[in-house]
């Protein structure tokens, strides 16, 4: 199997769960900012239905850049992790089996190689004091994206309360 098929099954495989957008793009597909408000402009329109009206976000994917902070690998991992696996509505609502998720989060940081980028919007997610600066105009998102190799991939969670 080539690299772009392993990353889209992948990232497929991370994604299935209801609220989780997954995207592989080659390096022709834009910067990870882009990349991210393209992720994000699909889930808001599939999930139009439950944001909260009047609801803002960001409109743009340097205001989308603007939400990304730079995190390491273990990280990146952890959190593919955490946003197939858990809810972020309902901290401790455990979606799927997480040994396989984290197989599955290990392999495509793998896969985009030692020379990776990873960016995230979450900065916090211990109970009680979770916190993220928001990529949709959902009251919940949660997103990692990472480049490398000629890749671009992006896992996002969104929900509403």
């Amino acid at each position: 199997m080539d690299i772009a098929s392993e990353l889209h099954a992948l990232i497929g495989s991370l994604s299935r769960e209801v609220g989780l957008f997954g995207l592989v793009v080659d390096k022709a597909g834009g910067s990870v900012p882009e990349v991210v408000h393209q992720v994000a402009t699909k889930a808001e329109q599939v999930w139009k239905d439950y944001a909260v009206e009047g609801a803002v976000g960001p409109d743009t994917p340097s205001e989308v850049e603007g939400a990304l902070s730079p995190i390491d690998d273990e990280r990146a991992v952890e959190l593919l992790t955490y946003l197939a696996t858990d809810d972020l509505v309902f901290p401790g609502a455990q979606r799927r089996d997480r040994t396989h998720v984290h197989r599955a989060a290990e392999r495509v940081v793998r896969l985009l190689g030692y020379h990776s980028a990873w960016y995230t919007n979450i900065s916090d997610l211990s109970p009680g004091a979770r916190a993220w600066d928001p990529v949709t105009r959902h009251t919940f998102d949660g997103v990692v994206a990472g480049t490398g190799g000629n890749f671009t991939v992006v896992l996002l969670q969104v929900g509403e309360d």
